[in-house]
């Protein structure tokens, strides 16, 4: 054996030794994230209701795939009655920090019924995480009603951005785009945006089928890009091949929302909750405010 393969070996074997405790405690880290998000989702805080959705929701594995830790500073858009805020703001508060962007609380007597509901539904939630500081700790809140009210923070603010089920409306609105470069905007660079939204069916590479609800993955992806984020990876997390999405009411017809009332109702709960995309997008290290765009 020749002097400059002992050396070789010799480092690799030293970069073996300092590897392993590394590994071991990284690993040792990553579970200790996962039996805390298990424990906050199992919580007695939490309503039976809340918690028997677990297994449609699959909150401890989709906030690891968003790599949420619990020093970050996190953004939680429309968190409407707090189904994940009761998970996320017990596992930041000690470390970390959680601030939600809900609708305004000001339009309880808007003439339009669903900014009236929306506004209650955020009041129901101020008031328990006023009525619960022991849980919540000091949530951060602020309306975001885009585009009327879209400021979200100072830029470079947050470590996570997250969303969940929520592109679709802002679609629906022609704020898909405005919302997802403001969430640019308030991200630092390197942070994460995770979003889960109801996936409508493939039909080609350049079409799909979208019933009331679902959106398309490849046009979310796309509008992403050009908010000036990339795409860091996807996960099946909440996938469920059973949804068909060509349902009546669209996704409504589904669990919890049931819209179809009594009609077919036990067929609609054997298939279950919708079937989501899960995206996990990156704002680069270089990255540069990205130029006004009209959204596709």
């Amino acid at each position: 054996m020749t002097l400059p393969t002992k050396i070789i070996q010799a480092c690799l074997l030293c970069c073996a030794c300092f590897l392993l405790p590394l590994k071991a405690e990284i690993a040792a880290e990553q579970q200790s994230f996962y039996e805390q998000l298990r424990y906050y989702a199992e919580h007695p805080l939490r309503s039976d209701e809340h918690k028997a959705r677990n297994p449609h929701r699959n909150p401890v594995d989709t906030l690891l795939f968003f790599d949420v830790e619990p020093q970050h500073q996190v953004l939680e858009i429309w968190p409407a009655r707090g189904w994940y805020t009761e998970i996320l703001a017990p596992y930041l508060k000690e470390q970390g920090q959680l601030t939600i962007a809900h609708h305004r609380q000001l339009q309880l007597d808007a003439d339009n019924e669903r900014q009236r509901f929306w506004a209650r539904i955020s009041r129901q939630l101020s008031d328990r995480i006023q009525q619960q500081p022991e849980h919540f700790g000091a949530v951060k809140q602020l309306a975001f009603d885009p585009p009327e009210l879209l400021q979200l923070g100072q830029e470079g603010q947050y470590d996570r951005v997250l969303s969940f089920r929520n592109a679709h409306i802002w679609d629906q609105n022609g704020t898909l785009l405005q919302s997802l470069q403001e969430f640019f905007r308030v991200l630092k660079p390197g942070g994460i945006l995770g979003m889960v939204e109801h996936r409508a069916s493939r039909i080609s590479d350049i079409s799909s089928f979208a019933g009331e609800g679902y959106l398309d993955e490849a046009y979310i992806i796309m509008v992403a890009e050009v908010a000036g984020f990339e795409l860091l990876d996807r996960s099946e997390i909440n996938a469920n091949p059973l949804d068909s999405r060509d349902h009546p009411r669209g996704v409504y017809s589904l669990p919890p929302t049931l819209a179809s009332g009594s009609e077919d109702r036990e067929r609609f709960l054997a298939i279950g909750e919708s079937d989501r995309m899960t995206l996990k997008f990156i704002k680069p290290e270089y990255a540069s405010p990205p130029p006004y765009a009209v959204q596709p």
